[in-house]
């Protein structure tokens, strides 16, 4: 028996059907994903913040543990080279430390104490 072959005005509408098809389709697992390219410009601008605020990379690492390392160090060096290139000085940041703040009797305590003194 032969084999009928498709003929070739058929063959290729449906073949541009079936592109046009899949070319409006979002299938998941062909692009990379959004939050991954943000993740790293976050990391990237990560490392341009502590380069001009003449931090070390490695203190930079230690503040930003969640951001990836490559990323920092490339924003890190980015800056470094656009810093050197327009003569930017940096402007080392200041962290001012939290004070503690007192600790705030429960309302059960301060009842048990005046009861104590009352009396």
């Amino acid at each position: 028996m032969p084999v009928q072959r498709l003929h070739p005005a058929l063959f290729k509408a449906v073949a541009l059907s079936a592109v046009m098809l899949l070319a409006g389709c979002e299938i998941p697992g062909i692009w990379p994903d959004p939050r991954i390219a943000q993740r790293e410009e976050e990391s990237k601008a990560i490392g341009g913040a502590c380069r001009h605020a003449l931090r070390g990379l490695e203190d930079c690492y230690t503040l930003n543990p969640k951001a990836s390392k490559a990323a920092v160090f490339a924003g890190w060096k980015e800056m470094d080279a656009y810093m050197r290139e327009n003569k930017i000085e940096g402007a080392p940041s200041v962290i001012e430390k939290a004070e503690a703040k007192p600790e705030k009797k429960s309302a059960s305590a301060e009842g048990k104490g005046s009861s104590k003194q009352g009396g």
